[in-house]
């Protein structure tokens, strides 16, 4: 498998061999919803949380005597039916929603995704991208002259320029990311993913099937 380098002018300059078991396999789409449905349910917090009769203050005496007032008998003010009071069945903050992923699928579906990046024509190689670049308008001018597709952009970079990432953060529709985190959800939201020769070695290091 091949695949076209760019420069920063945005110039094909030569070809790059990928590793057909990272790049050039198939997808299996149950692999890759199991995958996103752990990680949406990993990374869900949980806001919304409820007092019980035990944490709600107040309700330290017994609103009236138990008997001879015609009214209903009541233990504490702290009881659910009371205004203030606790709630029964409530959400609460200990609620977890985390599902465990075995490194090796998650892997695999990363795999999956880079493949399928591949065969759409969405993965961009360049080289040259160095330290020398320091402001996010010259970050922008190299992507600009990229032939990329219309829609969000994955920019995967090997630790090497990870300081570049931080400046196309300010990017419109343009996630920078290291590729030791990739992951799924991201590979599948933007529509293009631009990496560097050396990132494609850290890829190929990293997600390799063991």
């Amino acid at each position: 498998m091949q695949i076209a380098v760019y420069n920063t002018q945005g110039e094909q300059v030569r070809n790059l061999e990928l590793n057909p078991g990272i790049f050039g396999i198939k997808p299996n789409s149950a692999v890759l919803h199991e995958v996103v449905v752990a990680q949406r349910a990993n990374s869900r917090q949980v806001s919304a949380n409820t007092k019980t009769r035990g944490e709600v203050s107040g309700g330290g005496k017994k609103p009236w005597k138990q008997k001879g007032t015609g009214r209903a008998r009541q233990g504490s003010i702290r009881s659910p039916q009371w205004k203030g009071g606790g709630v029964v069945f409530g959400p609460r903050a200990n609620r977890n929603f985390s599902k465990k992923i075995n490194r090796k699928v998650r892997n695999a579906a990363i795999r999956m995704a880079l493949s399928d990046k591949v065969a759409a024509g969405s993965l961009l190689v360049m080289e040259g991208l160095g330290e020398h670049i320091k402001k996010t308008k010259e970050i922008a001018a190299v992507l600009k002259s990229l032939p990329l597709k219309r829609g969000r952009t994955l920019f995967a970079l090997p630790k090497a320029v990870k300081p570049v990432g931080r400046l196309a953060a300010n990017i419109d529709r343009v996630t920078p990311i290291w590729t030791g985190s990739l992951n799924v959800q991201d590979l599948l939201k933007n529509v293009n993913m631009v990496t560097t020769v050396e990132g494609v070695k850290e890829i190929e290091t990293i997600y390799r099937a063991k």
